[in-house]
């Protein structure tokens, strides 16, 4: 019955995923504009990232940022749900609260994965090439990050009861994460403030494997990486389920 009620929640989402048209095509346009703009803008003046190239170095931040941003946000069907009494109706069925919660999580991740897969078919815009293994290797990270996030805004969307205090929230919570993960910039030769704010980001992490394993140069080791990712993760899914449990 646990299972099977994760399956129905995570399947609901994704089907109301490709059913918003404009969502679907957003989510391939904006990466596709960051690669072609800021790409292609700041080549001719950036010149220490360990790259060919800027464009080359920010594709990896470009898969980041849709990550996080698909994750994060992928959180407002709770709102949603909460405001047209779908949530109500979920939480008396005969499936525990922590069914939903993971059901939820995992609808975020899956989306991320779906997103993260187009990102990755833009790669020949900026001539970098991906072979089988990068791409499982990607999807991997993908999951991982996508995972920790997609808890983190369970966590924010369970005790927000309307969607501006979750936008506002977001605002202010998911820019400067994005910002300030080096998904920009090389976080070597940071100050000393910037680069402790980067260092405790678990964005940054993402970003530094997702450049690592596609470029083959990273601040991190891969390891430290994926072990910092794992720990948000673990820490983020426990106190969002607890959170979504204790929610009303």
């Amino acid at each position: 019955m646990f299972w099977k009620a994760v399956y129905v929640i995570c399947l609901r989402d994704i089907r109301r995923f490709f059913r918003e048209k404009s969502q679907v095509i957003g989510s391939i346009a904006r990466p596709a504009l960051w690669l072609a703009i800021m790409g292609t803008g700041f080549n001719t003046v950036f010149s220490s990232s360990g790259s060919d190239n800027y464009a080359q170095f920010l594709f990896p931040g470009i898969i980041g940022m849709t990550v996080l941003f698909t994750s994060v946000f992928s959180a407002v069907s709770v709102i949603w749900d909460r405001q047209f009494g779908f949530l109500r109706e979920m939480l008396v069925a005969p499936v525990s609260r922590t069914s939903i919660a993971v059901g939820k999580t995992l609808s975020g991740c899956f989306q991320s994965l779906i997103q993260g897969s187009i990102i990755m078919v833009l790669s020949f815009i900026v001539d970098v090439h991906l072979s089988p293994l990068i791409i499982v290797q990607v999807l991997a990270i993908i999951l991982l990050a996508s995972f920790a996030l997609t808890s983190m805004g369970l966590l924010i969307a369970s005790r927000m009861p309307s969607f501006e205090g979750f936008n506002l929230i977001m605002n202010f919570l998911v820019m400067p994460m994005f910002l300030m993960s080096g998904a920009f910039f090389p976080i070597s030769g940071l100050p000393a403030w910037m680069k402790s704010i980067v260092t405790i980001n678990p964005l940054s992490y993402g970003v530094d494997a997702l450049r690592g394993v596609i470029l083959g140069f990273h601040e991190h080791a891969l390891t430290t990486d994926i072990l910092f990712m794992a720990g948000f993760a673990i820490i983020m899914t426990a106190v969002a389920v607890t959170a979504f449990n204790k929610a009303e």
